[in-house]
């Protein structure tokens, strides 16, 4: 997607905040960033990562500098194969306009040698915020490729597809009963945007995004359906 299109795509659907997570990548967030200038929209660095359980895992940071230390992280983990685009696709890189940077050579398609549970650790010791993504998926999804959500990992959200009902959740997987559910999107188009997570707080930082995620101090976490949308709604995180 081209960076001013998913800026102009979220404004005018009233979302003011997003957070941008390619796959296991992390050079096009800047670009978002810069589109996103001197807009009502904040845009929060990123990434999604593939763990070696082959789980989705949301990486999201408050400072793209704390992203590209994670960025190198990732990258001394993920296995040395080139990306054979017609096979898999390009991968490019682009600027804030959306012309084209360079091609990323590396396959990004594939898992980084690191557990879930290593990953939430390194990711929260870095400041930022790991939420497993689409866990109700049976492709990259935590239920489907672990069978259980793991109690031994501190998650303070779970987000689950477009596809399930958020008040239908709880009763097609037990297991997600007493997390908070986010339901952001996972777009991979400008059409695919949803904007139904709205969160009441009072910055957009991850700060107040945990304590929305806790519906502690105030702050709090509720969802809308995608035809009640409408403008200047409070921070929906994407």
């Amino acid at each position: 997607m081209i960076p001013p299109l998913i800026v102009q795509e979220a404004m005018q659907r009233g979302i003011q905040l997003i957070a941008i997570t390619d796959h296991n990548a992390s050079a096009n967030v800047a670009a978002v960033q810069k589109a996103a200038a001197g807009s009502s929209l904040v845009v929060l660095p990123g990434m999604e990562l593939q763990t070696r359980e082959e789980v989705h895992l949301l990486c999201i940071f408050d400072e793209i500098g704390q992203l590209e230390a994670w960025q190198q992280q990732v990258d001394r983990l993920l296995p040395g194969i080139a990306n054979r685009p017609e096979y898999f696709g390009e991968q490019f890189v682009v600027d804030e306009t959306g012309e084209f940077v360079r091609h990323e050579p590396r396959l990004l398609l594939t898992s980084a040698n690191l557990s879930l549970e290593e990953a939430v650790e390194r990711v929260s010791e870095l400041g930022g915020l790991a939420i497993p993504a689409h866990v109700d998926r049976q492709v990259f999804g935590m239920i489907a490729n672990l069978g259980f959500i793991p109690t031994s990992v501190d998650l303070p959200a779970l987000e689950i597809s477009r596809h399930l009902a958020i008040d239908r959740a709880c009763q097609v997987f037990p297991q997600l009963s007493g997390y908070p559910l986010i339901q952001s999107g996972d777009v991979h188009r400008l059409d695919e945007f949803l904007g139904v997570t709205e969160l009441h707080i009072e910055r957009p930082v991850l700060s107040e995004i945990r304590l929305a995620l806790a519906g502690r101090a105030g702050r709090s976490l509720h969802h809308i359906r995608v035809e009640d949308q409408k403008m200047d709604k409070a921070p929906h995180f994407t």
